[in-house]
């Protein structure tokens, strides 16, 4: 199993067009080889490249940056000499100043397989100031390591937004380097763009399904991705963070787990199982509890649910993660028809709209989950086709 950076380390072939060009990384903490040397460290030490700058995206080139909102700042790298842009700074598309520092951007992001993930809008938001400017973009490929499935409503015309790149399901089951093809493609750019493809990489193969496990070290690409459950959740529990129960954020598992001091998890686990079985197939919940030290309800017990998606009950083709918690909301709706259960604030620079439709890519799932004479079955009636649709969109553009 090689990643694209892993392939161009290898094969002087691939390094020779980047002879004699100023080259620019796009990078993260995840941003690593198998003996995990960081890809700026490695690329510098090759003497085909002339690196002579880098960018970070959400959360730093170094991944530093806990939460949403927060923002890293340019600096020098202190090893290289080079300047490192921050993509979530003072601006999150680069300036003319940062595109006239390179010739070809190589990018190398883990991404979780997530819509709602920055950094893929950050990739397109490259691949756009790149064919302005008439620079060359490389994608390093990388594995989704939610592999194939599609799950998810379509974002909606007048919705795009930084965690909505384009009208995708929330569950694109893409790579970077075959998204980086689509979006060539739906904004009509004309770029020199280049994927240094994987080889081995196999996302209908158990037990990683996308993810080969045993084979490669988990990094945090984020600082509260930090392992394959959760990223094979996040399609679902992101929606967490537009709802007032906490995510797990303060807790050793975030984004697997959802809850609040005033909730009943028994009865909402129930609940959920009494309305659509169906929708919990592949996973199994757990009544739990836990105390967040940092973000919502820090400080206090609350009653919570975790999703468990590993061997031996995880099913990768049954579970839908996107539906469990979108079920997860109508149960606690029902049990408590009064619930504050949605947050409002400007949730990544979408000022004047509601967290949850905002991460949603329209007010339907919200509307869904308020309606109290809206069945499963209506949900379904909305979502089955944008999925279909997507399967066959994106199909062109598959690489693998």
């Amino acid at each position: 199993m090689k990643f694209g950076l892993d392939r161009l380390l290898e094969d002087v072939t691939l390094r020779t067009p980047l002879i004699g060009k100023r080259v620019a990384l796009l990078a993260h903490p995840a941003s690593v080889t198998p003996d995990l040397t960081h890809a700026l460290d490695a690329l510098a030490a090759m003497p085909e490249i002339t690196l002579t700058a880098a960018f970070g995206p959400q959360h730093g080139i170094k991944g530093d940056k806990q939460d949403n909102m927060m923002e890293s700042p340019d600096f020098i790298d202190p090893q290289h000499g080079i300047p490192i842009f921050s993509l979530y700074g003072e601006v999150r598309r680069p300036t003319d100043a940062m595109m006239a520092t390179f010739d070809v951007l190589l990018v190398d992001l883990q991404d979780l397989g997530c819509r709602i993930y920055t950094f893929i809008t950050t990739l397109r938001y490259v691949l756009e100031a790149a064919a302005q400017h008439g620079k060359a973009v490389w994608v390093l490929d990388r594995p989704n390591p939610a592999g194939r499935p599609v799950e998810g409503l379509t974002l909606r015309d007048g919705w795009e937004s930084f965690v909505g790149a384009g009208a995708m399901p929330m569950r694109h089951g893409m790579t970077m380097g075959e998204l980086g093809l689509w979006f060539i493609h739906e904004l009509k750019l004309d770029l020199d763009y280049r994927v240094i493809e994987m080889q081995g990489w196999q996302p209908d193969a158990a037990p990683g399904y996308g993810w080969h496990i045993g084979e490669r070290e988990w990094i945090n690409p984020s600082p509260n991705a930090p392992n394959l459950s959760m990223a094979r959740c996040y399609a679902g529990t992101v929606m967490l963070e537009g709802a007032t129960l906490s995510e797990g954020r303060g807790t050793t598992r975030p984004l697997e787990l959802f809850g609040a001091p005033d909730l009943d998890a028994r009865a909402i686990i129930n609940t959920m199982q009494t309305l659509a079985p169906h929708w919990l197939k592949g996973c199994l919940l757990r009544e739990c509890w836990f105390e967040p030290t940092f973000h919502k309800h820090a400080g206090k017990l609350c009653a919570g649910v975790q999703i468990h998606v590993e061997a031996p009950h995880y099913d990768h083709a049954a579970f839908q993660p996107w539906r469990v918690q979108a079920l997860a909301f109508k149960a606690i709706r029902q049990l408590y028809p009064d619930y504050d259960l949605w947050r409002d604030f400007p949730y990544e620079y979408a000022f004047g709209k509601l967290p949850i439709d905002v991460i949603n890519g329209s007010p339907l799932l919200r509307e869904w989950v308020d309606n109290p004479q809206a069945t499963p079955g209506d949900l379904d009636a909305l979502t089955l086709p944008d999925e279909q649709a997507w399967a066959i969109t994106r199909a062109p553009f598959l690489l693998y």
